[in-house]
């Protein structure tokens, strides 16, 4: 392919423009393949500029390809542009898409500012560096920060990606061929499914148990287990004293009170959750 790409004959600025001309027109696919190969060489020279990614280079001319087809459907031979110059963004952008798709199993640079980051870093870590001597890592991210305009902590958070490969989750901690797993350190605090499942058939079940159980309280009662049991914020026994004009000790007892009337009325109702107790 490198070797047919390189001996493709270039396009005068006239004949590329009729080819273009008619591939636009009447889709010509002898005039797509006369455009497209002269323009190889274009995209194997970008490709070679990509290899330090550690991907393969017959890949990264593949993707350049693609984004040399799609140059060739997006050009206006009007415009005056010459080809050549409209498809080096769609081959390099075909290209950085291919590297942050495969670079790493864990996907990143999904914003224009990141991508600028992910390509550029190195190259302006190095020639920072090189300029001031040795330079201090936040000093050096402040920099590569207002070069890129991106902030200190993406410029972190990236380097420590490229400086080191991908660690999978199954691979052993040690050397012992019983050594546990990376993801059996893992702790999902989310809960079980049984208790998913639990939780949906329970808890209308247990709603429908109390409201039915508050009916048998009056509204003095009802108001001060609401505010009291029922609420995130429980209020104090002297803020509904000062509420209901009663003593903080009144609302205690009209409290017990109460929850006694509730646990007699749940299990009278539900002789199941005779267990039930009141904090």
């Amino acid at each position: 392919m490198v070797r047919a790409a390189m001996a493709a004959p270039y396009l005068e600025r006239d004949e590329e423009h009729e080819l273009a001309v008619l591939w636009k027109e009447k889709q010509d696919q002898d005039a797509l393949h006369k455009i497209t190969t002269a323009h190889m060489r274009l995209v194997i020279s970008m490709a070679s500029k990509f290899r330090n990614f550690g991907l393969p280079m017959s890949d990264l001319v593949q993707e350049g390809h693609v984004g040399l087809l799609e140059a060739a459907a997006r050009f206006d031979p009007d415009r005056e542009v010459r080809f050549s110059t409209y498809a080096t963004w769609w081959i390099r952008a075909s290209m950085q898409d291919y590297i942050l798709r495969n670079w790493s199993i864990v996907r990143g640079g999904t914003s224009s500012a990141q991508k600028a980051l992910f390509f550029n870093l190195r190259r302006l870590r190095a020639r920072l560096s090189q300029t001031g001597g040795t330079v201090s890592k936040p000093v050096l991210y402040q920099q590569i920060s207002n070069a890129l305009g991106v902030s200190e902590k993406d410029v972190a958070v990236m380097d420590s990606r490229l400086s080191g490969p991908d660690t999978s989750l199954s691979a052993p901690v040690s050397d012992e061929e019983s050594a546990a797993t990376r993801q059996d350190f893992l702790v999902d605090e989310s809960p079980l499914p049984d208790e998913i499942v639990e939780g949906m058939i329970d808890e209308p079940r247990r709603s429908r148990w109390l409201h039915n159980a508050l009916g048998m309280l009056n509204d003095r009662e009802r108001r001060i287990i609401a505010q009291r049991r029922l609420s995130e914020e429980g209020a104090t026994l002297e803020s509904l004293g000062a509420q209901l004009g009663i003593s903080k000790e009144r609302v205690r007892q009209i409290e017990n009170r109460a929850l006694e009337k509730l646990k007699d009325a749940l299990i009278r109702g539900n002789p199941d959750i005779a267990a039930l107790q009141f904090a």
